[in-house]
């Protein structure tokens, strides 16, 4: 409502501020907006204790929260983003009105950590706004609610009749000075006066040439409207005044949606407020936005806002992560996050009198705890052979403090090694991530294998975060398994025979990356025939029988107990041939008589005397050609002998490509007897003796074909340590060698210049 008359009105209660320039501090922002001013302060910078004075020519008022809504200041700390905001209302005390705009003069107090002196900081600035006022401004803040109206008003054409009944008040004996009047519920109270008014916590004042009134929410005076569904607080005051023949009388009035806003599950944060707060009023403009900027409907909508209108309601909803909102990270049995916004929202309406009344909102917007959803996401390549595992959407609130990888504590910052690592990414929405990669061979992944053809490598992992600046601690853990063919190298199984050794593979998978060998050869079916070594195989198993006449063994330990025999397979990469495995398996063997042939030349054999004894021979002084060589070890029907190939009176018998070592059993100077001689027989292929008399030691790239032969048997002996093949290839050479006629001389002692003691060597020449 209008002023029923010309009115002026000088008040005594202006403020005059003077004040001085000076440079604002590192942390500090000083922000006009079209009606407001705002102090923003960073508090990581300045620290936690702080405090504000307004400050004019006649002093200093420290602004405590009474001291703040009785004179239009609004203070806020705002913990999500560790900021404090003063704001002052441009017709707040001690603002001085200057001819460029409005001169604000505050203090800022502040008591640094770890400091006990306090540091004050004078901050000045004059603010111009650039949109002229309304006739009537309604500002509806966090804790207060301000109307201003001009000062200088022509009488409207219409008049009502609450009017008339304040006019008829103003003509009671009381009203010679100035009166307040409320109306509530329909009802007139009575009057008081300003200084009764000021008392009860409501301002009345003149500045920048308007007349300003201020109240708190919740004052006596102000009641509870529901408009179209909407609770709305409304302070109606009136102030009057009969000098002589004129009557003064000015109608103030405050009304602002008290909607508490809510969260959609859609997630929007939504408000609401009546479309015509004043009733008789039409709005013509409504506009809205975060952080004192207005936006219009259209940029409004660009943003993701949105607006409708149903039953006299407007309801703005705006997403719960809209650019100028603030977030924090909270632990509360678990990581959630909450968005506040400062909502600003502007309305212009008119009466019908076309009057403008422009009404300006500003809330605190707070969403519920909503659950923080960490990204765990399995990057693992298994061809790769380690986890790659990625940690998103952390927010900036929230630091990585460590990492317990099956148990094991990794510190951050995380001490990257040539195997595991931890790599940071940061993301242009504010958010971070952390890419970890451990080997899945690392020792401290757990292995487990579930079946023959895959090897299952798990990876717990939990990660300690904190919420800063509260420090919160937050534990994350996922788990993760990788299941891998099994790439490692085949393993056999091994039995011991008594013919020989066994060894039998059950194909997986990954066995076709390997090749099975035997000394150092690929195994195929011709080497198998060659060494003596009996294959089987199908599409699930290979089998491969090693008899103990074959080559490969390694032999020791003889005695006339037996001796043991080792054989030795190999699986070998074919992609990188320096990655091998074995397959080793040594069995205890026992044979009433056996020759070995070996490639350092010596000759080791467990001779069957039986006939020999039967004749009256006793085997354990028997002895080779030459008599100092006996038995090592000898039984009554049995002697075990060894000895260098060089010694003991040996024969060399030179064929074609082949030489034969030749020793004889002798009993006392004799052979054993016209019923059994036995001879020793030892033959290596020429092109395996690469020493061959050079040195009194030889030496033989292969064993050689042992034969221990019974001039009473009818048959030749096989040979015990070749093979049936190379036994069959060498029965050739000594067959042809058997053709041989001796010519020539007798143990000569030297040959090609050297000396071969205790050697009988033959030269021949072929039969044709």
């Amino acid at each position: 409502m209008a002023f029923l008359s010309y009115f002026s009105l000088v008040s005594t209660l202006m403020c005059y501020a003077t004040v001085t320039s000076a440079p604002t501090p590192r942390g500090v922002s000083l922000i006009c907006h079209e009606r407001y001013f705002m102090i923003s302060v960073d508090q990581l910078f300045i620290g936690k204790n702080l405090r504000f004075e307004a400050v004019d020519e006649n002093g200093v008022y420290p602004i405590t929260a009474e001291y703040a809504v009785k004179c239009g200041y609004s203070i806020r700390v705002l913990h999500v983003k560790n900021n404090v905001q003063l704001r002052a209302s441009y017709f707040s005390c001690h603002t001085d009105e200057v001819d460029d705009g409005f001169r604000f003069g505050f203090n800022l107090i502040v008591h640094p950590r770890g400091k006990e002196i306090s540091v004050t900081h004078a901050l000045n600035r004059t603010c111009s706004p650039s949109l002229p006022w309304s006739l009537r401004e309604v500002t509806c803040e966090v804790n207060y609610m301000e109307v201003s109206v001009r000062s200088e008003v022509t009488c409207p054409p219409s008049t009502k009749k609450n009017d008339w009944d304040n006019l008829k008040l103003a003509h009671s004996p009381s009203s010679a000075d100035w009166q307040v009047t409320f109306q509530k519920d329909g009802d007139q109270l009575p009057s008081t006066s300003l200084k009764e008014a000021r008392s009860q916590g409501y301002v009345f004042d003149l500045t920048g040439g308007r007349l300003v009134f201020r109240t708190p929410y919740g004052r006596p005076h102000s009641f509870i409207s529901v408009m179209d569904g909407v609770p709305v607080e409304v302070v109606h005051a009136t102030l009057f005044s009969r000098q002589s023949w004129l009557v003064l009388l000015v109608d103030l009035v405050a009304a602002c949606s008290v909607y508490e806003p809510s969260y959609e599950d859609e997630g929007y944060m939504s408000w609401e407020t009546p479309e015509l707060l004043y009733p008789g009023f039409l709005t013509t403009n409504y506009s809205f936005g975060l952080c004192g900027k207005l936006l219009q409907p259209n940029e409004a909508r660009e943003k993701g806002y949105l607006m409708e209108k149903y039953n006299g309601t407007v309801e703005i909803s705006i997403p719960y992560d809209a650019v100028g909102g603030y977030r924090k990270s909270v632990v509360a049995g678990g990581l959630f996050e909450f968005f506040t916004y400062d909502f600003y929202a502007e309305q212009i309406s008119v009466d019908e009198d076309k009057i403008e009344t422009r009404i300006r909102t500003q809330r605190t917007m707070r969403t519920p705890l909503l659950k923080q959803t960490l990204l765990d996401k399995n990057q693992t390549v298994l061809e790769e052979q380690r986890f790659t595992i990625y940690l998103g959407n952390i927010p900036q609130d929230v630091q990585l403090i460590s990492v317990e990888l099956n148990g094991l504590h990794f510190k951050a910052p995380f001490q990257n090694d040539s195997t595991i690592m931890m790599v940071k990414v940061v993301h242009t929405n504010h958010t971070r991530g952390y890419t970890l990669t451990v080997p899945f061979h690392n020792s401290l992944v757990i292995q487990q294998k579930f079946s023959k053809e895959d090897i299952h490598f798990k990876l717990d992992i939990n990660y300690a975060l904190m919420v800063t600046p509260e420090n919160q601690l937050y534990n994350h853990s996922a788990s993760y398994v990788a299941i891998l063919p099994d790439l490692s190298a085949p393993q056999f199984e091994a039995s011991c025979s008594k013919s020989g050794i066994r060894f039998k593979l059950d194909y997986k998978p990954s066995d076709y990356k390997w090749d099975i060998t035997v000394d150092s050869e690929p195994l195929t079916a011709e080497l198998a025939a060659k060494q003596g070594l009996i294959m089987s195989k199908n599409s699930q198993m290979l089998q491969l029988d090693a008899p103990l006449h074959s080559n490969g063994y390694k032999k020791m330990n003889f005695s006339l107990q037996g001796f043991f025999g080792t054989f030795e397979i190999h699986a070998q990469d074919q992609e990188n041939p320096e990655v091998q495995s074995s397959t080793v398996k040594t069995c205890q063997f026992f044979t009433n008589e056996f020759i070995e042939c070996t490639t350092r030349m010596t000759m080791t054999a467990i001779v069957n005397l039986s006939l020999a004894a039967a004749s009256g021979g006793v085997p354990s002084k028997m002895t080779l050609l030459q008599q100092t060589c006996g038995p090592i070890e000898a039984d009554a029907t049995r002697a075990l002998f060894s000895f260098p190939m060089n010694d003991c009176g040996s024969t060399v018998k030179l064929g074609v490509g082949t030489v034969t070592y030749e020793n004889e059993i002798l009993y006392s100077n004799k052979a054993v007897g016209d019923s059994d001689r036995v001879f020793l027989h030892c033959t290596y292929p020429v092109t395996s003796l690469h020493r061959l008399f050079s040195v009194m030691s030889f030496e033989s790239d292969t064993p050689g074909v042992g034969r221990i032969i019974h001039t009473a048997q009818t048959a030749l002996q096989e040979p015990q340590s070749t093979t049936k093949s190379a036994v069959s290839q060498q029965r050739q050479n000594l067959d042809s060698s058997a053709r041989y006629i001796k010519v020539g001389f007798t143990a000569p002692k030297r040959l090609h210049g050297k000396r071969l003691a205790g050697i009988k060597v033959h030269t021949a020449r072929k039969v044709f």
